[in-house]
């Protein structure tokens, strides 16, 4: 009975689909949405979240939002109706479904929304929920394109509301904890970066209909999509802008579709090289053919070697260091733990998943007006590097950070 009530819906969409591309999610609504004044609130309220778009992503992290004492879930909105219809299921209390975003952010009840669209859609309806006067925790990458990032700003800068960039691990206590590590002079003076985020896979997701098919798949297409760049690099080039407290001079690289031959526009492997202010390079990769050691990043000094995975982190002096027990891990603590053959001293600290504890800050942000550790400028100034890396690749040149990018966050 289930799938044949989805293929009636299926069915009732195709004429939709053929009039129209995914960038109609993102379209600026023909009735305007009243604008309001930022939400004040005490300590002991809580907010009430939309969520907008409860795919893989959005979906996700329903059941997170659930955990979170001071966030309350009313209603979530998606434009496929059995992604929508699986969003509502995956809460624990009833909410409202939404296939209209607008709609949504004229619910005055709301006052908070989780945008994971697209990334050709983050501008449009993020502009849509500032002049709602909602606070926003908007999925990375912030916004597509130059002048999609130059939009949000503007609006951004009219609207006393919170707006937080999903770029998690920014909240990370590990990540916060290895950050001031690394300020205080753990690995010396940083030499490089050497980032990868590899996997086995085509990153294709199930179509039950062929007319559905950029809408699911919408990765795949440059139209709508940054590709790896965008839905992967773009964690690890704000760790390296975190870290540098910089921005890159410029972005060289290569990329390709050179092993799954499906159709796809974007890359399935991407190779950039980022050179930060004092001769700092940062070396990113992304591989959908082989895994090898997942997702990784290394901070290479001229004292050691800091190694970060999704949950935990390791130092690796300089020296040989081969079969030891060592001690004085973070110099703070002087604990001793034991070598890792191969990774070094493991940087024990106790914190909460990364998605988890952006969404804590989230709450506490809005709680307390404060200003989010991971907010529109750091997420502007890595979706800024982001088009970098595409216009380099896609351009086959050299890409310069120009001084009129600052105007995209000021």
């Amino acid at each position: 009975m289930k799938k044949d009530m989805m293929k009636n819906d299926m069915m009732k969409r195709r004429s939709f689909v053929k009039r129209s591309s995914l960038g109609a999610l993102g379209a600026m609504a023909a009735m305007s949405v009243p604008s309001l004044n930022a939400l004040s609130f005490s300590k002991n309220d809580s907010i009430n979240i939309g969520v907008i778009g409860t795919g893989d992503r959005g979906g996700g992290l329903i059941p997170v939002i659930d955990e979170i004492p001071n966030l309350n879930l009313i209603a979530c909105c998606d434009i496929l109706p059995f992604r929508l219809e699986r969003g509502v299921s995956r809460a624990s209390g009833k909410i409202k479904g939404y296939s209209d975003y607008r709609k949504m952010l004229d619910n005055k009840d709301i006052d908070a929304v989780l945008v994971a669209t697209p990334f050709s859609t983050h501008s449009a309806i993020e502009i849509d929920a500032l002049d709602a006067g909602k606070h926003i925790y908007g999925e990375k990458t912030t916004a597509k394109g130059y002048e999609g990032i130059k939009k949000l700003n503007n609006k951004k800068k009219e609207s006393k509301t919170i707006f937080q960039t999903g770029h998690q691990y920014h909240s990370s206590r590990l990540y916060t904890h290895v950050v001031d590590l690394i300020k205080k002079g753990m690995v010396g003076n940083i030499t490089a970066f050497e980032c990868q985020w590899n996997r086995h896979g085509n990153w294709r997701r199930p179509v039950p209909d062929p007319d559905l098919e950029r809408l699911i798949n919408w990765r795949m297409y440059r139209e709508y999509s940054g590709g790896l760049v965008a839905e992967l690099c773009s964690h690890q080039i704000d760790f390296v802008n975190w870290v540098m407290d910089a921005v890159p001079e410029q972005v060289m690289g290569a990329g390709g579709i050179d092993y799954w031959k499906d159709g796809r526009e974007t890359y399935d492997n991407i190779h950039l090289i980022y050179s930060y202010p004092k001769g700092v390079k940062a070396k990113f990769t992304c591989l959908t053919s082989n895994a090898l050691n997942d997702y990784q990043i290394k901070v290479l000094g001229d004292k050691g070697t800091i190694i970060l995975d999704y949950e935990n982190a390791w130092f690796y002096p300089e020296g040989d260091y081969e079969d030891r027990e060592l001690g004085e891990v973070d110099g703070v603590s002087g604990a001793t733990m034991q070598w890792e053959k191969g990774k070094g001293m493991p940087i024990k600290i106790e914190h909460t998943h990364s998605s988890k504890q952006a969404l804590m800050d989230f709450s506490d942000s809005v709680l307390n007006n404060t200003q989010p550790k991971s907010d529109f400028v750091t997420g502007a100034k890595a979706a800024i590097a982001v088009q970098m890396g595409l216009d380099a690749m896609y351009n086959n040149e050299i890409v310069k950070w120009k001084k009129d990018f600052k105007d995209l966050y000021s």
